[in-house]
């Protein structure tokens, strides 16, 4: 490290092949001369024209007092998926349609002012297909 230059320099790191995935894990240092961590997942999502792969990149920044937090949740998340795998009481249909009705619920508080209420209880004959470009 260069006095002055200290900004984010790198001070370890570690990739992790996981399938069609990679994950990064990089320690940083801040101006002050602290450490915090960023998490990288990077995927190929194709080539570009030039016939180079691209890729689509996800970052988070994780500081040191939210270490304990986030190790908290982590463990307690895959964990809870562990115990639904080995139960067998996880129903993906269930959990969609909790979801979905979450999403909804979401979008409807965050809606544009020019959105009609009456998409609130479609009808059996909307579909897909009933959508133009110019509505989005």
């Amino acid at each position: 490290m260069t006095e002055g230059s200290n900004y984010r320099d790198d001070v370890f790191s570690r990739e992790v092949r996981a399938g069609k995935r990679k994950y990064f894990f990089d320690v940083k240092t801040t101006r002050g001369n602290d450490l915090f961590m960023t998490i990288t997942e990077s995927k190929r999502s194709g080539f570009s024209d030039s016939g180079q792969a691209s890729y689509e990149k996800h970052k988070i920044f994780l500081y040191k007092e939210d270490f304990d937090k986030f190790i908290e949740g982590l463990e307690d998340t895959i964990n809870h998926i562990r115990q639904l795998q080995d139960t067998g009481d996880f129903r993906a249909s269930e959990f969609e349609t909790s979801e979905n009705e979450h999403s909804e619920s979401e979008s409807k508080n965050i809606a544009p002012a020019a959105e009609s209420s009456s998409s609130e209880e479609p009808t059996a004959s909307s579909s897909s297909s009933d959508i133009s470009f110019d509505d989005l």
